[in-house]
């Protein structure tokens, strides 16, 4: 609560007809980190190819050890 009505400034009614997602976008919250894009997942995959046949982990469904 302090965070709202002190921090942003918020009147007690403004704080209270927050969602918690709106609170937590207003504190800035999930800001730190930018979503995964396509070159990143293009290095990704090129970091950690799949290899057809092998197993992921010992023990995975697919191959057991």
């Amino acid at each position: 609560m302090r965070a709202g009505l002190r921090g942003l400034g918020l009147r007690p009614r403004e704080f209270w007809a927050l969602t918690p997602a709106e609170l937590a976008l207003m504190l800035g919250e999930g800001a730190a980190r930018a979503p995964l894009t396509r070159a990143g997942l293009a290095a990704l995959a090129a970091r950690w190819p799949d290899v057809p046949g092998k197993p992921k982990r010992e023990g995975d469904a697919d191959g057991q050890p």
